[in-house]
């Protein structure tokens, strides 16, 4: 049996750069280019529509952004894995995609192995940054980002995940031997701290956060 190839969208605003990355990918017997997108806007339909492993997103692009066209992967193709492209190295930029979602980080005059090698990570599930990356940048995003789930109590993590495995409050309660009204309560607080406002939303939530696959 053919083993799966990972499937790859790429959105920058340049033809040029989007060829470049096209071949050096297509070089590689693991990887099927499924998309290209010009600006992020069509970034987002294209993700909805196809479903990528990974997006390689260019963070300055016109009509939407990357930190913002990153964000919007994440609500309609929760599965997709984001590596940014940049020429900065500014801590601000790294931040903010980071935050967005963007599960790597490569500046545009990587070379081509490390293209490769980010691209083979973040579908693996682990992060990348691009070595030439400054630890001070790392330390930056340690210290401004917190992970989401550190807010929740460990009980309020065990709701979370059975409401993102579909479960009423009912069948939680039953299950934990709480009262639905305490289980109303955890899912108030769950989405109050997490700054959620639909059932859709935690179980997308729990997806990106690994409690669901």
């Amino acid at each position: 049996m053919t083993p799966k190839k990972t499937r790859v969208l790429l959105a920058d605003d340049h033809s040029i750069v989007r060829q470049g990355f096209r071949m050096i990918l297509a070089s590689q017997p693991d990887f099927d280019v499924v998309g290209e997108a010009a600006n992020g806007r069509h970034a987002v339909e294209l993700a909805a529509e196809l479903h990528p492993d990974v997006v390689v997103m260019d963070v300055s692009m016109p009509e939407l952004n990357g930190i913002e066209a990153t964000r919007r992967i994440g609500e309609v193709s929760p599965r997709t894995r984001v590596i940014a492209l940049s020429m900065h190295k500014d801590a601000v930029y790294v931040r903010e995609i980071l935050r967005a979602g963007a599960r790597g980080y490569l500046l545009k005059d990587s070379m081509d192995t490390d293209l490769i090698g980010a691209v083979r990570a973040v579908a693996r599930g682990e992060g990348y940054i691009s070595p030439a990356i400054s630890d001070a940048v790392l330390d930056d995003y340690r210290k401004h980002v917190k992970d989401p789930l550190d807010l929740l109590s460990s009980r309020e993590r065990e709701v979370l995940q059975l409401i993102a495995e579909g479960k009423t409050n009912k069948e939680i309660a039953n299950s934990l031997k709480l009262s639905v009204y305490t289980v109303e309560a955890h899912r108030g607080r769950i989405m109050e701290k997490l700054n959620l406002h639909s059932a859709g939303e935690m179980v997308r939530f729990a997806i990106r956060n690994g409690l669901i696959d």
